[in-house]
């Protein structure tokens, strides 16, 4: 009988040594095996089988990310034509997709070993950069190489002229990925639980220069003009084409293309709405309280009882 298989993917530069023998010390007590795509064999312990990342995806059964938002995203991209739940393991600084610290780990695995976890579905864009197909769970944008002008594109949606772009970027974001470059470039937050597609000009010179948020369904268009600076094409942060001087992008929505596992939705709610406090969207006194460690919560309430008379 085969053995469950879970698949790790690892952060591309920090040192996973510690996470991945956390993982693997679990795995040999519960009779789980461990893969790895084949270019991170050197930095997993031999016990991890090594395979091709076109066979990853339909060997295992979930993926664990070790990692920040990126490495998160690359998982969800890995397994996006079959989709398999995705456990991140938080090594970033401010990530809004993982949830488990490290500490946290071994009790994690067992929950997600017994299945006892809920799954939030993610959207994705699925892209059509000038003939070659993509997809991008935060965002795809257009950015121009310093000193050589701007990004100049025309915007159709569903075939209809809409206007034209003159800036330094033009980012394209899904609801999660409306926290990272696009609210950067000044577009708007937008619910995780809302379906909808962001365009946001960076810096824009002429011609649109707010967010537009289109429906899923409709159908976006992005046509670089003759007189655009050569610009490069960015996929969820990856840069996937160098100095694109001509051609189209071609941008669909795509439902729950990624399954993000969740233990704890509620305190994942709670952290995120201090995340979001640093990015200027401020909380209320009492919800800043509520997120304080409930020894230090019980000594400031302590603090305010007005004194007996």
């Amino acid at each position: 009988m085969n053995r469950t298989l879970l698949g790790l993917v690892l952060h591309p530069t920090r040192d996973v040594t510690e996470i991945v023998g956390i993982i693997a010390d679990w795995a040999a007590r519960h009779r789980k095996g461990l893969a790895v795509r084949s270019a991170d064999r050197h930095r997993v312990p031999a016990s991890v089988e090594a395979l091709p990342e076109d066979e990853l995806p339909r060997r295992v059964s979930a993926l664990i990310s070790i990692g920040g938002d990126g490495t998160m995203l690359g998982a969800l991209r890995l397994v996006v034509r079959d989709p398999k739940p995705v456990l991140g393991v938080h090594l970033g600084r401010l990530g809004f997709l993982v949830e488990v610290e490290p500490p946290e780990l071994p009790a994690a695995l067992d929950r997600l070993s017994s299945h006892d976890f809920t799954v939030e579905a993610h959207s994705c864009l699925v892209c059509d950069v000038c003939g070659d197909d993509i997809v991008a769970f935060n965002d795809v944008a257009l950015v121009r190489h310093p000193g050589a002008g701007f990004v100049n594109a025309t915007l159709a949606v569903n075939g209809q002229r809409y206007g034209y772009y003159r800036c330094d970027a033009l980012v394209i974001s899904t609801p999660t990925g409306s926290t990272a470059y696009s609210y950067a470039a000044g577009g708007p937050l937008v619910s995780p639980a809302a379906q909808a597609v962001v365009v946001t000009p960076s810096a824009p010179m002429a011609g649109i220069s707010r967010s537009v948020v289109l429906s899923p369904d409709e159908k976006i268009r992005l046509e670089l003009e003759p007189d655009s600076a050569p610009v490069a094409v960015e996929m969820d942060g990856l840069v996937i084409r160098e100095a694109a001087t001509e051609g189209t992008l071609d941008v669909s929505f795509r439902r729950e293309a990624g399954l993000v596992v969740r233990l704890d939705p509620r305190r994942y709610q709670e952290r995120n709405q201090l995340k979001l406090s640093l990015l200027d969207l401020p909380l209320l006194p009492e919800q800043l309280r509520e997120l304080l460690p409930e020894g230090l919560r019980e000594q400031l309430n302590r603090r305010e009882l007005p004194p007996p008379r």
